[in-house]
């Protein structure tokens, strides 16, 4: 199992390929994965909205976790981190416990949406998770959950004895300095143009999506930091800012997904609904990025 004392460095949220007709891309995904824990990740995250969680079949959750755990096995062993976040407490629970049983290290789980609970409600729902018996690492992002934890709800959630850690989502670095600092366990950046800053505030790591390409960088922008190499560490990630800029500039994962075809990573850039594919605008503006030598 995952634990707190483990739980740092660049976690990977993996994106599922599709092919062109919609199907899940096993191939594909055993690839990248091989790829990613090939190239010095700490952890790898399956089933996360990168992954196009809420679009997935129960059936196709089991399936992505048991080629993950193929992939990885067969290349170095890293935490294997699975999303189980639903809209209500029951189910995720459930997939929780179902993510354990099908071997996941840990669970990372963000404020149930759509239902805008309040703080007492989503205090209930984490403490429901103790059940699936699995570490949670519990997930903040407003923007996408439609609710804004007060500090005092995250500190009561932290310090539950099955929680082992924060994906700080909010984007508000102040935010992650008072977290990072007065937090007993480890606060991950979950905004990746953040993640430089996120280190300087005290983070001990973040989950970047941004990393399912040019992995080895953004490992050694934490490496160098460690080992107090501040402003090389700075300098490497100032040179993957356009990057990080490039993959949020539409919906994710699109611009993700559209690039790691380019590079050919994956088979298709596909989608599926309501997420569209990269627009033709974006991917003729940024095609540059996978041309210079910093992108190959």
């Amino acid at each position: 199992m995952l634990t707190e004392d483990t739980l740092r460095g660049v976690v990977v949220p993996v994106v599922t390929p599709f092919d062109r007709s919609g199907e899940l891309d096993i191939r594909s995904f055993e690839e990248l994965i091989r790829r990613l824990v090939g190239k010095g990740i700490h952890g790898l995250i399956v089933n996360g909205t990168i992954g196009e969680s809420p679009v997935l079949e129960s059936r196709e959750f089991e399936i992505l976790i048991a080629a993950a755990r193929q992939a990885i096995a067969a290349t170095r062993a890293i935490p294997l981190i699975v999303g189980t976040g639903a809209s209500n407490t029951s189910a995720t629970v459930k997939r929780t416990a179902q993510a354990k049983s099908l071997g996941a290290h840990a669970a990372l789980v963000a404020t149930p949406n759509f239902h805008f609970p309040s703080q007492q409600a989503v205090i209930r729902h984490f403490q429901a998770l103790a059940e699936a018996d699995l570490p949670i690492i519990l997930c903040d992002p407003p923007h996408r959950a439609g609710v804004a934890l007060d500090l005092e709800t995250v500190k009561v959630i932290m310090e539950m004895e099955h929680v082992i850690g924060l994906k700080e989502g909010t984007g508000h670095i102040r935010r992650m300095f008072r977290l990072a600092r007065s937090m007993t366990k480890p606060v991950l950046c979950g905004e990746d143009e953040l993640f430089f800053a996120s280190l300087c505030c005290g983070a001990k790591g973040g989950i970047v999506a941004s990393a399912n390409l040019d992995s080895e960088q953004f490992v050694q922008v934490y490496e160098l930091f460690r080992a107090g190499k501040i402003d090389d560490s700075n300098q490497l990630f100032r040179q993957l800012l356009p990057l990080v800029q490039f993959l949020f500039s539409e919906p994710t994962p699109a611009p993700l997904k559209w690039l790691l075809t380019q590079r050919g990573y994956i088979r298709s850039d596909r989608l599926r609904l309501p997420m569209t594919m990269v627009s033709c605008e974006a991917s003729r503006n940024h095609t540059r990025l996978f041309q210079g030598s910093m992108w190959k």
